[in-house]
């Protein structure tokens, strides 16, 4: 099973820009990759997801068009730019890795091995 380690968390005003890492070791990097979120008081909620080859995306709607996933194969590592921050992107980031999805997808319970998460605080 896959090792996961978030890193590029911070805090940052309204407006601001992070990128977030997920380095991946053990296992296999032939996995379909996302990032998951959770704000204090509240339940895990799907942030992006990329597919194997890095050919497909998905993006929660209230990210789409300020964050962009993407990952290099060779390092192993995957990637969150997160653009435009708002407070309410306020949470603690997750990275997760898939074996059984040949695409992407958003379903938490569909990922095998999961990071211990990089907090992001962003504030008005």
């Amino acid at each position: 099973q896959a090792q996961l380690v978030e890193s590029g968390g911070g805090l940052v005003q309204a407006g601001d820009s992070l990128r977030l890492s997920c380095a991946v070791s053990g296992g296999t990097f032939d996995s379909s990759l996302g990032w998951f979120r959770q704000a204090p008081g509240k339940e895990r909620d799907f942030v992006a997801a990329i597919s194997r080859s890095g050919g497909l995306t998905d993006y929660a709607g209230s990210v789409k068009g300020r964050f962009t996933i993407s990952r290099d194969n060779t390092k192993p590592t995957m990637y969150l730019q997160m653009n435009s921050l708002k407070p309410e992107d306020t949470a603690l980031y997750y990275c997760a890795a898939t074996t059984r999805v040949l695409g992407v997808t958003a379903t938490a319970d569909l990922y095998d091995s999961w990071g211990q998460g990089t907090q992001v605080t962003v504030s008005s």
